[in-house]
């Protein structure tokens, strides 16, 4: 069966949520579709927990915190939601004057739609696996994790973390303060994160609270029905150390890679999708790419900058949806039908 909306969206990370609340004050209508087993794309999947502290007027929030508002924000809007697939194939349908894209997933759910969102992030993505360890998949769920999904499973315990960019950094200094012990391990005594944050991290070590070890590599996993500690060398001298531990994360970024999306003959500049900054338009009609997917000069891999580029592209959006006719535009806070719209109006 085929389902017609206004707007596809590939895609349910904060980008993607925010394009449901925008089409919906000009009335249009989005599905959304995600390859991922729940809503709020890496916010959610990678770091739920982590704090957001960019986004105007919201002085703090978690990455999930800041997922659930959106999903309140959308609440008076039509939409639906497809998650556990993905869009195995795109056509365009030339049967009007303006033509229609179709995807169909990997469920076999058929969408008709004006324009196609790709709100993506960062594609397909999954995190580096550890070098020297053979299927360290296996110990998933037995100490061994690639991201934070809840912080207090680390409280009390005694934590090593592996990695030197963002996202070691920013959960060494996240976690120090409630873990037993917390031993950060990189290859070498500099690291790829915010300088501020490297900062914060080396004052930890200075008080005792983070023992860092460089310049290390993972040798092996010791596991006892569940990981009790992890064998390591030294990069520069061959000696191996032995250090106990309850839980090992595993931060070594992510591979990111387009997927389907580079058979979809879209314009591509170094791995991302190029857009014109008029609407973020890609290099073919009616196909849109806002958020960490698409490139352009001066491009900021930044939330609030999906936010700006997908409130543009909704407006011509509408154009295609409605030929003709002059986007519609008012405040919410003085316009009472958008108020009605929001649930907010007597």
């Amino acid at each position: 069966m085929e389902t017609k909306t206004d707007i596809i969206i590939v895609g349910a990370g904060p980008v993607a949520l925010f394009t449901v609340f925008e089409a919906g004050l000009l009335g249009l209508e989005c599905v959304l579709i995600d390859n991922l087993d729940k809503v709020g794309g890496q916010c959610s999947e990678l770091y739920p927990g982590k704090p957001i502290y960019d986004i105007p007027g919201v002085p703090y929030q978690t990455a999930q915190e800041h997922v659930n508002a959106l999903l309140e924000q959308i609440k008076p809007f039509k939409h639906e939601i497809h998650l556990n697939q993905r869009v195995n194939s795109l056509e365009e349908i030339a049967d009007e004057e303006i033509s229609s894209w179709k995807v169909t997933t990997s469920e076999n759910n058929v969408f008709k739609a004006k324009s196609l969102f790709i709100a993506a992030g960062a594609g397909s993505f999954e995190p580096r696996r550890p070098p020297n360890i053979e299927n360290p998949d296996q110990f998933l769920d037995k100490g061994v994790s690639y991201s934070v999904k809840d912080k207090n499973k680390y409280k009390n315990k005694d934590l090593i973390i592996f990695g030197g960019g963002d996202s070691a950094l920013d959960w060494t200094v996240e976690l120090a303060d409630i873990t037993n012990s917390l031993r950060l391990v990189h290859r070498r005594d500099a690291f790829r994160g915010v300088p501020n944050t490297e900062a914060q991290m080396r004052e930890l070590v200075e008080t005792g609270q983070v023992d860092l070890k460089t310049p290390f590599v993972i040798e092996k996993l010791i596991f006892d029905q569940k990981i009790t500690g992890v064998s390591i060398k030294n990069f520069e001298t061959k000696e191996i150390e032995d250090l106990g531990c309850d839980e090992i994360l595993f931060l070594f970024g992510l591979n990111k890679k387009l997927g389907p999306i580079v058979d979809w003959d879209l314009e591509l500049s170094d791995k991302k999708i190029s857009v014109d900054t008029e609407n973020y338009q890609t290099s073919s009609k009616g196909i849109f790419a806002v958020g960490d997917i698409n490139d352009y000069p001066g491009k900021l891999d930044l939330i609030l900058c999906g936010f700006h580029e997908t409130t543009l592209a909704v407006q011509e959006a509408y154009r295609r949806s409605h030929p003709g006719e002059k986007v519609p535009f008012a405040y919410t806070t003085s316009n009472t039908k958008l108020q009605r719209k929001l649930g907010v109006s007597d």
